[in-house]
């Protein structure tokens, strides 16, 4: 499962980097959890400009990352790893990448070090850009409409599957996957 994180995971707040800004969109956490015991790892990709521009460094994430760790752990949920591109096209030393979404870099990366069937992946996300990493690296995917996601709608390819958040794509995507293992039985 690669999930988007800023408008999927939490609600959207620019360039956020500091534990006491984060806030869960609701079901969240609970949705982790599901997915989890569904079999699914769960990945985080995240474009982070805040760092090509100068907002703040790749330590920020990481100590934001912990944190968020520690509150999924006190509820038997978690994240299993965490890709994030610090890059922006128009800032930093590195302007052209493979892993800035919509380029599939980050899920191509996750797929090898963690020898992930994309056949069998998804991606969730909030922008067509998470759309189109997931297309690009073969996944099925869902665009949330939480963050900018009801701005991208009407823009969304034909075959993506959509919902009104990432509880609701979660429980679609544990649907899917529960019809398509019936099926093979």
């Amino acid at each position: 499962m690669f999930i988007d994180r800023d408008g999927t995971l939490n609600v959207e707040k620019n360039y956020l980097h500091l534990y006491q800004d984060w806030e869960w969109i609701p079901d969240s956490v609970e949705m982790l959890r599901q997915l989890r015991e569904g079999g699914f790892l769960n990945i985080v990709v995240t474009n982070q400009a805040g760092v090509a521009r100068g907002y703040y460094d790749e330590a920020a994430i990481a100590r934001l990352h912990a944190r968020v760790d520690e509150d999924l752990r006190a509820v038997g949920s978690g994240i299993d790893a965490y890709y994030h591109c610090p890059h922006h096209p128009q800032h930093g030393v590195i302007r052209n990448c493979d892993c800035r979404k919509p380029a599939p870099g980050m899920l191509l990366r996750a797929q090898r070090e963690w020898n992930i069937d994309l056949a069998q992946s998804w991606m969730v996300g909030d922008k067509l850009s998470d759309i189109e990493a997931g297309l690009a690296a073969g996944v099925r995917c869902v665009l949330v409409q939480t963050g900018y996601g009801r701005e991208e709608q009407e823009h969304c390819p034909a075959g993506v599957f959509q919902a009104e958040d990432f509880a609701r794509a979660a429980a679609l995507i544990l649907q899917q996957t529960r019809g398509a293992r019936t099926a093979l039985l």
